[in-house]
């Protein structure tokens, strides 16, 4: 079976090009649920951002990411008054199984410099700003990619709804769901997981919900946001939604442990920053302080923490790399502009 890394960081992105005087560079975010697009101005340090739908190959095809992708580039640009030959670079970090497809058809629609990367290179990006670390998404799925200092880079998970994407928010809400049916049928503790997804289905019953699944079926940004419900009953004592965040993060920090071993990183009290991204994150110690235990467990010296930067950072960083602007903002102050953007954009 090969060994190789599943995840290999294009040349452009390994180290910092020459500098240039590079203004305008764009960031993508591309899930299951929305994209988003940012242009940065590096001269007057302004972010321009466009919206739309999904662009995960796995959950619309490739087709209809590659379009989403583009569409939603091309609003930006033109809300940063730009043309395409204005822009220096791009990244475009899009979450699925394989991005080689779309990596294709985006450069074949518009050049070499708009670099397509799995979303959670821009994550990673995002948690370390480019440097040796590790980053973990939670959202709707989940993947976990990290850097070692010697630049060896390695990903585990990301094999999509179906076969992988523990811990995430879809993972969650299937487990949840699960639960509830378990409670049904007798052959699980009782919860109030049933009612309450009955409720946010806004069906009659547990039973109409499972037939629901099969029937329209539920799209998996549906499934996901039902963890948002999952999440309070763990919070207000319920012992089963509980245990589902505890074994989620059980799962994620597995993954998170296989990427410091197969990276280098975590050697003796070596520092390196383990970034969290993603919705799932905002349940809080749940969730959190168990992967921070298990992280430490082997890694005494890395820094846990949830990522406040929007993912798309991490892919404007990235860009602003390629093109050899990789010193000319940094990550306090992009921070800020994007929260500002986001914001004003809401």
């Amino acid at each position: 079976m090969n060994r190789d890394s599943l995840v290999q960081l294009p040349t452009a992105l390994v180290s910092p090009a020459p500098p240039s005087q590079a203004r305008y560079v764009m960031g993508i975010d591309g899930g299951a649920t929305k994209t988003l697009a940012a242009v940065l101005d590096l001269d007057t340090r302004t972010v321009h951002l466009a919206q739309g739908g999904p662009s995960n190959e796995d959950a619309v095809g490739a087709a209809s990411a590659v379009d989403t992708l583009l569409v939603v580039a091309d609003q930006a640009l033109a809300r940063a008054g730009i043309e395409q030959g204005q822009l220096a670079g791009a990244v475009l970090a899009v979450a699925g199984t394989d991005t080689d497809a779309i990596a294709r058809s985006v450069e074949s629609e518009r050049s070499e410099d708009w670099i397509v990367v799995n979303d959670v290179v821009g994550a990673w990006a995002a948690a370390t700003g480019g440097r040796p670390g590790v980053g973990a998404i939670s959202g709707t799925g989940s993947n976990v990619f990290g850097v070692g200092a010697g630049g060896h880079a390695w990903r585990v998970g990301g094999w999509g709804h179906l076969l992988g994407d523990q811990g995430s928010g879809y993972w969650l809400g299937c487990e949840s769901i699960r639960a509830a049916l378990a409670d049904r049928d007798g052959s699980g503790p009782p919860t109030a997981l049933g009612d309450a997804a009955a409720g946010f289905f806004a069906v009659d019953s547990i039973e109409a919900l499972a037939a629901l699944v099969y029937s329209k079926p539920l799209t998996k940004g549906e499934i996901a946001a039902f963890a948002v419900k999952t999440c309070e009953l763990a919070q207000g004592g319920d012992a089963v939604a509980h245990e589902l965040y505890t074994r989620g993060a059980s799962e994620l920090a597995a993954q998170i442990v296989a990427v410091i071993h197969h990276t280098g990183l975590g050697g003796g009290e070596d520092r390196f920053p383990v970034g969290l991204i993603g919705s799932v994150f905002r349940a809080g110690p749940i969730f959190v302080d168990p992967i921070v235990a298990a992280v430490h467990h082997v890694a005494p010296g890395a820094s846990v923490s949830v990522v406040e930067m929007a993912p798309v950072g991490g892919s404007l960083q990235l860009a602003a790399r390629a093109c050899g602007r990789a010193d000319a903002i940094d990550r306090v102050e992009l921070q800020r502009l994007l929260d500002g953007a986001l914001a004003n954009a809401a």
